[in-house]
């Protein structure tokens, strides 16, 4: 006699909440992908040089406190949506017309690992000039936990001048 196959015990669910806590989420691990979107829609969306997703099919997410706490845009043209907590303002979730059945969270909202490092990067062309680019940080002397960019000094000309 055959024996049936055992599935894979279920992993735990990873949560995630908004900055005042009044709208909770939760995906199945591991999520399905996460990537860094540079693009000026999220750039505006969540007041940042970029926002680090998550992806997760919606039969794969919950909504486990505060779904009244939910406000909505609609962005017609591109036919995607962006949800927002009403009470704090922290971007919640994004779908996208063309992927209907996958919702792509702000991987800040999460407390712990979500089961995919983030290894793509959106839009990077739109990314703005004044974004952080991988340049050498220093400590700033006298302001503990700050670093800074120094800038690259000019070299002198002969005879002194500029």
């Amino acid at each position: 006699m055959k024996e049936p196959k055992r599935r894979p015990p279920k992993l735990p669910a990873v949560q995630a909440q908004c900055l005042c806590g009044a709208v909770r989420l939760e995906i199945d691990f591991p999520a399905f992908w996460a990537w860094h979107d540079h693009s000026a829609a999220t750039r505006q969306a969540h007041g940042a040089a970029y926002a680090t997703y998550v992806g997760v099919y919606s039969s794969r997410f919950r909504v486990t406190a505060g779904e009244t706490d939910i406000t909505r845009f609609e962005h017609a043209a591109t036919r995607s949506a962006r949800s927002f907590c009403a009470r704090c303002g922290t971007p919640l979730f994004y779908e996208r017309g063309h992927s209907p059945r996958m919702l792509n969270i702000p991987r800040a909202l999460f407390g712990s690992r979500t089961g995919r490092e983030p290894r793509y990067h959106i839009a990077i062309d739109q990314s703005p000039d004044w974004a952080y680019r991988e340049e050498k940080l220093v400590p700033l002397k006298g302001y503990p936990g700050v670093v800074w960019h120094r800038p690259t000094r000019r070299k002198r000309s002969p005879g002194g001048a500029l």
